[in-house]
């Protein structure tokens, strides 16, 4: 039943209010904001008040995210809303993706929410065969995540839809054997027990991915569903023995060893047992395990001599695994050099902010000090207007005509506003930088010696006022003290400033001496490597030469960009020799 003129015109009004305000960074539509807000009345009102194509094309709509209103819908888990805003969608406006590749019935999948994927399935069934730019079914997602409820439930829908790989080959049962989930497993066995023998691009079956986690009753399921697939290879020759070695799961190769169907003498393309493989990769307890079980060296199984092509092969992959191993370590050393560094780096932060905190307080102590003194002069001052001795002015210190107050006033007012300029410098200036704030406290810190300085020959000025000429001696005495005390104090400080000026000033020397030499020496091998290149039979040290590795490898350290040179170049070499 259409809506009169009067009545659209009504409600027209108020839904562009609500599309202006709820409309923010998202592109959202009115209809969006009342889905996210799970406002299913509102939802009601503005479905109610479009007509046909207005509808379509607001059910169809997208924000900046790709998302339609049923997608939101389905995302927060707002089941009725999405019971009621299903009516009004038909397969192709519900099937529309977001940008990152998911429709309404993928994100409820991922969400784990099990009713919206019900009321969303029960519309429309055929969302389940619907995929992603990966070719991600929602079975698939389901799967990796190990929501048995909702894998349970579409595969009861269509159990076709186990056979579907993604873009890389794998399915269903490859994803949910390598994220260890056994009840999926379980369940898509029972649909189709074949898709064991299924492999993904590199070759590798289920049982391939299994046996990469560390869940033994996975890989115990699997094998039993397909004892054969114990001895499937890959594309590089690699069966699940060779595989679960490389990973290291002692306890998986047990269990493949305990198999009466388990092949021990399979032999890789890298011209390998997966004994060899366990030397190689340095797992010494997988290597006495699989020599207690009697599994062989490649060299004992077939001693005979390698052509070229095998030999240059095997050669290339031992480099790729020293290279790798070398490039793992590198890796590993240089994170936890990072995380001491930011350590190091916070410290040094607290330290300086520490630093400027206390440079502060000793600076407003200073300006304190000297400020209170002038005003606390002995002597006091001339203040009776009736009694004011010759040549001196009302308010006027009685002391003021002396040398050493004329000291104590210079050196004091000096020190006072030395400290209220660092004061001023330390409230006002906000440095983020810590290379600008050592620079900054540097020259604080010496501002701060020469203020110390000044208010101690401000003291010592005074000193001679207070005790008078007949006690004259004793101002002698504190100024030889002071003097003691202070100029071995500031004449070791600025003695250290120097040497670690003149300190840096060496190592940067020293640093730009060894960058020109590295260039230097880089040069000469470049040009001893060029020189050097000649066709000969494959051999390791032949590769390496060609690489560009003229040194032993004991005697030589690898370059970061040699390694990666290397593994490039090895790469090549394994692609164009089968």
């Amino acid at each position: 039943m259409e809506p009169s003129s009067a009545g659209l015109q009504a409600t027209a009004t108020p839904r562009k209010k609500m599309a202006k305000q709820l409309t923010g960074k998202r592109d959202d539509t009115a209809l969006h904001s009342a889905a996210r807000a799970g406002n299913i009345i509102a939802i009601r009102e503005i479905i109610s008040s479009a007509e046909e194509e207005e509808l379509r094309e607001l059910l169809s709509k997208q924000n900046s995210a790709g998302e339609t209103a049923l997608y939101i819908a389905a995302e927060y888990g707002y089941f009725e809303l999405v019971r009621e805003m299903i009516k009004y969608y038909d397969l192709v406006v519900a099937g529309i993706k977001a940008k990152n590749g998911f429709d309404a019935l993928h994100i409820a999948v991922k969400q784990g929410d099990s009713e919206v994927v019900k009321v969303l399935m029960e519309a429309h069934p055929e969302l389940s065969m619907t995929v992603d730019a990966a070719n991600t079914t929602a079975l698939h997602t389901a799967a990796t995540q190990g929501n048995i409820e909702v894998v349970n439930y579409l595969l009861e829908s269509d159990s076709s839809l186990a056979t579907i790989a993604r873009s890389n080959g794998k399915t269903v049962l490859h994803s949910a054997a390598r994220n260890g989930h056994v009840q999926v497993v379980k369940a898509l066995l029972r649909e189709d027990s074949e898709i064991t023998k299924r492999t993904d691009k590199k070759g590798q079956s289920a049982l391939h991915m299994a046996v990469k986690g560390q869940n033994i009753e996975m890989v115990e399921e699997l094998i039993n569903a397909d004892p054969s697939s114990i001895n499937m290879v890959d594309n590089k020759g690699n069966s699940t023995l060779h595989i679960a070695t490389r990973k290291g799961r002692a306890q998986i190769v047990k269990v493949i060893l305990g198999q009466n169907e388990t092949d021990t003498r399979v032999i890789n393309r890298s011209y390998e047992t997966a004994f060899d493989t366990a030397e190689k990769m340095g797992h010494a307890e997988i290597a006495a395990i699989l020599q207690e079980h009697g599994v062989p060296s490649a060299k004992v199984i077939k001693p005979q001599a390698m052509n070229p092509a095998q030999e240059l092969n095997r050669t290339v992959s031992d480099i790729k695994h020293e290279v790798h191993h070398q490039l793992e370590h590198t890796l590993q050393t240089r994170k936890r050099v990072q995380g001491i560094a930011k350590r190091l780096n916070r410290m040094n932060l607290e330290g300086l902010n520490n630093a400027i905190n206390s440079t502060t307080v000793v600076a407003v102590l200073i300006a304190a000090v000297t400020f209170a003194a002038i005003f606390t002069v002995p002597g006091q001052y001339a203040d009776d207007p009736q009694n004011i001795s010759s040549g001196l002015s009302l308010g006027e210190a009685n002391i003021a005509h002396k040398p050493p107050f004329l000291i104590f006033f210079i050196f004091g007012s000096t020190a006072l506003f030395i400290s209220l300029s660092v004061v001023v410098v330390q409230t006002s200036v906000v440095v983020t930088e810590c290379k600008t704030k050592k620079k900054m406290m540097a020259v604080i810190n010496k501002i701060m010696w020469l203020a110390c300085v000044l208010v101690s020959v401000a003291y010592l000025a005074l000193s001679f006022i207070v005790v008078g000429e007949h006690e004259k001696w004793l101002a002698i005495g504190v100024t030889i003290i002071g003097a003691t005390i202070m100029a071995p104090t500031i004449g070791t400080m600025c003695y250290w400033v120097i040497m670690h000026q003149i300190e840096s000033s060496n190592k940067k020397s020293i640093r730009r001496n060894s960058q020109s030499s590295r260039l230097r020496s880089f040069s000469v091998s470049d040009s001893e490597n060029q020189a050097e290149k000649q066709p000969h039979a494959p051999s390791r040290a032949i590769v390496v030469s060609a690489i560009g590795l003229h040194a032993p490898p004991q005697e030589s350290r690898v370059d970061p960009h040699a390694l990666a040179r290397i593994a490039v170049i090895a790469g090549l070499i394994e692609v164009l020799i089968p």
